[in-house]
């Protein structure tokens, strides 16, 4: 299975005014996380890059998300903890 956790963007802009929409336009995405505005200068003249990052979840949610695909019969780690701890149980004899 692939997920797509995290996203990085960079967009040009001519002006501030064109940066400030695109971040406005990128705000209404509820997995915007970060947003940066850089002010440029080339031989050209003046542009900004704008950087925005994305993040859609973390390895850990998307683990605790997925159905126990263990096969019939196959015990599941949760399964193998449990009975280690019940057999280190058994185990504890005085000599």
């Amino acid at each position: 299975m692939k997920k797509l956790l995290n996203q990085k963007e960079q967009h040009y802009a001519d002006t501030r005014e064109e940066a400030e929409e695109i971040v406005v336009a990128a705000k209404e995405n509820e997995a915007l996380i970060m947003n940066k505005i850089s002010e440029k200068y080339n031989k050209y003249g003046q542009y900004f890059l704008v950087d925005l990052t994305y993040q859609y979840g973390t390895p850990k949610e998307v683990m605790e998300g997925k159905p126990n695909d263990a096969p019939d019969g196959q015990l599941t780690i949760d399964e193998v903890n449990n009975d280690e701890t019940v057999e280190d149980e058994k185990t504890d004899v005085p000599f």
